[in-house]
């Protein structure tokens, strides 16, 4: 039996006050319909309208109004640091890696093959335990391999072929 039903979300800063909390890796806050359980041990059955990706510190709502905070677990990601961050970014994004963007360093899921290869372009990979939050997409947060881009969708006469 679970202790809470939500079906609705909000976005972080949009909600305030002392909330239950829910500890989510970048895999498991892409969701539609899973019971998951809070920090307290209370179960909730997260029952959404279409999958969503959901943020650190964003919550899900119970129709009482009951909130519960999503918290970004560690998790084991790598860390990537060299003195072309720049390019080592380019190649993250080229293979349509989910990369969090540091001043210092970029962190990425721990993948050994895209590690190995960063390695071989200069970097310096170091296996880390972090929360993951990783850039949103170019349209507003979100993954970034969706192409679903709502009320600020633009012409997709593209090619969707993602070959390299």
């Amino acid at each position: 039996m679970t202790d809470y039903l939500t079906q609705t979300t909000r976005a972080a800063g949009t909600w305030t006050g002392s909330v239950p909390t829910c500890e989510l890796s970048y895999d498991e806050r892409f969701l539609r319909r899973k019971v998951i359980q809070t920090t307290d041990g209370r179960s909730v059955l997260v029952d959404l309208p279409k999958t969503t990706s959901l943020n650190h510190g964003d919550a899900l709502a119970t129709a009482e109004g009951q909130l519960i905070e999503i918290i970004a677990a560690k998790e084991e990601l790598l860390e990537i640091t060299g003195d072309n961050l720049v390019q080592l970014a380019w190649h993250i994004g080229n293979r349509h890696t989910p990369c969090q963007i540091e001043a210092d360093h970029l962190l990425i899921q721990n993948d050994p093959v895209i590690g190995h290869m960063l390695e071989h372009l200069g970097a310096v990979v170091t296996k880390v335990q972090r929360p993951f939050t990783p850039e949103g997409g170019a349209y507003g947060h979100g993954r970034t391999h969706s192409h679903e881009h709502g009320h600020t969708a633009h012409d997709h006469n593209h090619s969707h072929d993602h070959a390299h």
